[in-house]
């Protein structure tokens, strides 16, 4: 028998690839070479010569034309290999549960973390699926590697199926996508695609065509450090002024109490002594110009702690990370367009929606290569309730099948 999707995720997601944000690195963990090797492997092994893999990590590879008198436009499909720094990925151990009836699923290897059906209300759309989950204690990986696996199985489809006919394919696997730098040494020329997909999302039928405009933010703060016996009037506290900042956050501007469309402004990292503290955080608005107003309010918050401790210092950095891709995406829809009839012909409803976070499509469409993305069944994505319908995930496959063919038709 053909090897499925199920095997192909099943394989992927026991090899370690998590990025790391603190490497400067392109990878940024040497690890995620382990699953773009097999990759390679397994692609030529299916037959594709014109496979590379370049000393940062990209995967590129073609899946050639079967259509030799017809011009088609070529195409690419993208999904990342890192998983992310928020959950180990090391020593994954995927639970395969069948003929999913329903209830919670309690984590084997940590009774104490459950998968609640009250909140996950998409168990309940996957009664009879397949479902994969971990034991309990790292996540699962299927972002992205249920992309991954996707595309493997896509590849593998069509050399199966000579009678399937497509243009040009273009393969890519990139590293680092999680820590926002899977396109940093991304050669878009060397891709060489008129449009490209990414596979990196949620459930059947959801398709993603705009996603948050992102910045980094980094808020420093310098004290002074002093004996505590000694310290009335001397020492400043950097880690007594982090709080006060923290404290002044915006409630309704977290990512815990706002969805849809909102923006948030998100601690996620703090550290600090006496002397030196750091709080890093992500800015978030699917309207860029509201990173703007974020950037204010951070500066905002500084100038009245400051005025409390005048004699600390206070610093904040921005660095851009990404920029929604409505605007570009909507300038060229034909490709969109294409994908929703793909998905119409898998049998799913298909529905846009915003992601309230990036994929490397929204680099990407931002270089000049309009970049969409498309479902591929996975929920609770970087942790350890993280979870995949497999019939979702099939249903993937059945979409990208489509797509390659709408594209030769038209």
């Amino acid at each position: 028998m053909s090897e499925t999707v199920l095997d192909k995720l099943l394989r992927y997601v026991k090899i370690d690839t998590q990025s790391n944000e603190e490497c400067e690195e392109t990878p940024s963990t040497k690890k995620q070479f382990d699953l773009a090797k097999l990759l390679v492997e397994e692609l030529k092994a299916l037959g594709i010569q014109d496979v590379n893999l370049d000393e940062h990590c990209y995967v590129f590879a073609t899946i050639p034309s079967n259509l030799p008198n017809k011009k088609v436009p070529q195409i690419g499909f993208l999904a990342h290999l890192d998983t992310a720094p928020d959950v180990s990925g090391k020593d994954v151990k995927p639970q395969v549960i069948k003929n999913y009836q329903g209830g919670d699923i309690v984590l084997p290897g940590d009774k104490s973390i459950v998968i609640k059906m009250s909140e996950n209300p998409n168990l309940e759309k996957c009664i009879g699926h397949t479902i994969v989950t971990t034991d309990g204690t790292t996540l699962l990986g299927s972002d992205d590697k249920s992309g991954v696996a996707s595309i493997m199985q896509l590849v593998q489809t069509l050399k199966e199926h000579p009678e399937i006919p497509h243009g040009n394919i273009r393969i890519g696997f990139t590293p680092d996508e999680e820590i926002g730098r899977g396109t940093s040494c991304f050669d878009l020329k060397k891709f060489n695609c008129e449009y490209a997909y990414t596979i990196d999302g949620d459930m059947p039928g959801e398709l993603n065509k705009e996603t948050f405009s992102a910045d980094a933010a980094t808020i420093t703060i310098t004290g002074r450090d002093i004996h505590p016996g000694s310290a009335k009037n001397i020492m400043i506290n950097s880690v007594r002024i982090m709080g006060d900042i923290l404290a002044r956050l915006p409630k309704y501007m977290a990512p815990e109490t706002t969805d849809g469309y909102k923006p948030f402004i998100h601690p996620i990292a703090a550290e600090g002594s006496v002397l030196k503290s750091q709080i890093k955080f992500i800015l978030r608005d699917f309207k860029t110009e509201g990173l703007t107003l974020q950037k204010e309010i951070l500066e905002s918050i500084i100038a009245e702690v400051q005025a409390i401790y005048p004699k600390a210092k206070i610093e904040l950095e921005i660095k851009t990370q990404y920029r929604n891709m409505y605007d570009s995406l909507a300038e060229n829809p034909y490709g969109c367009d294409y994908l929703w009839e793909a998905a119409e012909k898998a049998g799913v409803s298909p529905y846009w929606s915003p992601i309230r976070g990036g994929t490397d499509g929204s680099k990407l469409t931002e270089m000049g290569l309009p970049t969409p993305n498309i479902y591929t069944g996975g929920q609770n994505f970087h942790s350890r309730t993280e979870w995949v319908s497999i019939n979702a995930l099939e249903k993937t496959v059945e979409t990208l099948v489509n797509l390659v063919q709408i594209w030769a038709n038209k």
